[in-house]
């Protein structure tokens, strides 16, 4: 490949996962001497993120969700693409998928990395559309998709969608992760504005959208049972959304929530035990920041989830989805076996060191963008309308 390659990334809003992958990912791009170039809404703390990583930044005002705005924003998308002349543009989850698709409509290879499909988060007449969407979409527009995991290409598949696929892992920054104070040292940093984070007291985190797909009502159902168990147990939701408030007033003394934050690491560090317990996924990025930091971690059989634990902790840390009874007697066995707990720690840590670690990633994408863009690169292209 020829550099400096431009690739753009055209991300939606309010996914704090997908922006720290695309960070991450813009990092290594540009350590490889990309230009790279990202379009998101004005700002967000990605924006900056990804400035200070060595990318162009173009504000791209838009909502999370389809609706009544969406042809402006196409709009938006296809004047980023006439001023930037990318080489490729690299769209991030379903609705910035939809936007840059619509506008570019084939003109400039396209990639889309769903980062977990658009008709698992809706049923009913909804998810008929999503599932025509994306199959057209696919087979018109898209030359290729690139899965986070096996089971997302699978169940991609599964649901008609035609198209090249590669399938790349997530990735972190390992030793952003591993490296820090110890756990002592970040929960009394947290314990000066969480007063309820006892150095005494198991801490459980789990950081995620506060939504349905996310997961935290049936952590929550599942918590009344643990601290029957464990009552000094505590429990921190790190993340905002639209089931907050719903998730506040229905949560006990012993659950702290802290909001959304720019960098979980602290709160890896603090935790004796990390969960995420979804509905449904790609490969979640939050259980690879918790083994990379040292964490044993219990995560729902979503898509993704068995491929992302190190090998034998299906036993301990895998439970079935929308399973309240499973969850609580998987937190409270771990939280009653520090020994255990640590062991699991430790093995996370070099597994995601050796298989997650985000320079990968980068090197993956980089080859994907040669297949798809190489050919092509030199040729000239229709441009896209204004």
């Amino acid at each position: 490949m020829r550099l400096p390659f431009t690739a753009l990334h055209v991300v939606q809003p309010g996914d704090g996962g997908v922006a720290r992958v695309v960070t991450d990912v813009v990092g290594a791009q540009v350590a490889q001497g990309m230009r790279v170039v990202v379009a998101c809404p004005p700002g967000v703390p990605l924006a900056s993120a990804v400035r200070a990583a060595g990318a162009e930044v173009h504000p791209w005002p838009a909502g999370r969700d389809p609706g009544w705005r969406l042809p402006a924003e196409c709009r938006r998308v296809a004047r980023i693409v006439a001023r930037v002349r990318p080489d490729l543009v690299h769209a991030h989850s379903a609705k910035a998928g939809m936007a840059a698709r619509l506008a570019v409509r084939g003109r400039v290879p396209t990639v889309h990395q769903p980062h977990a499909w658009s008709f698992e988060a809706v049923g009913g007449p909804a998810g008929v559309v999503a599932r025509y969407w994306e199959r057209w979409a696919a087979a018109l527009w898209t030359d290729r998709i690139v899965c986070v995991s096996e089971a997302e290409r699978e169940r991609g598949v599964r649901a008609g969608v035609r198209a090249p696929w590669s399938v790349v892992h997530n990735g972190v920054d390992t030793g952003r992760f591993a490296d820090g104070p110890d756990r002592a040292a970040a929960r009394a940093a947290l314990a000066h504005r969480f007063a309820a984070l006892a150095p005494a007291s198991p801490l459980v985190v789990c950081v995620g959208r506060l939504c349905r797909q996310k997961g935290q009502d049936a952590l929550l159902q599942a918590w009344r049972t643990v601290v029957e168990h464990v009552p000094r147990a505590r429990l921190a939701l790190v993340g905002e959304g639209p089931a907050g408030a719903a998730l506040r007033a229905a949560a006990p003394a012993s659950v702290v929530f802290a909001g959304a934050v720019e960098d979980p690491a602290p709160w890896y560090r603090a935790a004796d035990l990390v969960v995420l317990p979804s509905r449904w996924e790609g490969m979640a990025l939050a259980p690879l920041e918790a083994m990379a930091s040292g964490r044993a971690v219990v995560v729902t059989d979503v898509d993704g989830a068995r491929e992302s634990l190190a090998p034998g902790h299906d036993v301990h840390c895998l439970v079935p989805p929308d399973d309240p009874d499973a969850l609580a007697a998987a937190l409270t066995r771990l939280l009653q076996r520090p020994l255990l707990r640590q062991t699991l720690g430790r093995e996370a840590r070099s597994h995601a060191c050796a298989a997650y670690d985000v320079r990968r990633v980068g090197a993956a994408l980089t080859e994907v963008y040669r297949e798809v863009a190489g050919p092509r690169r030199s040729a000239l292209r229709e441009p896209v309308a204004r």
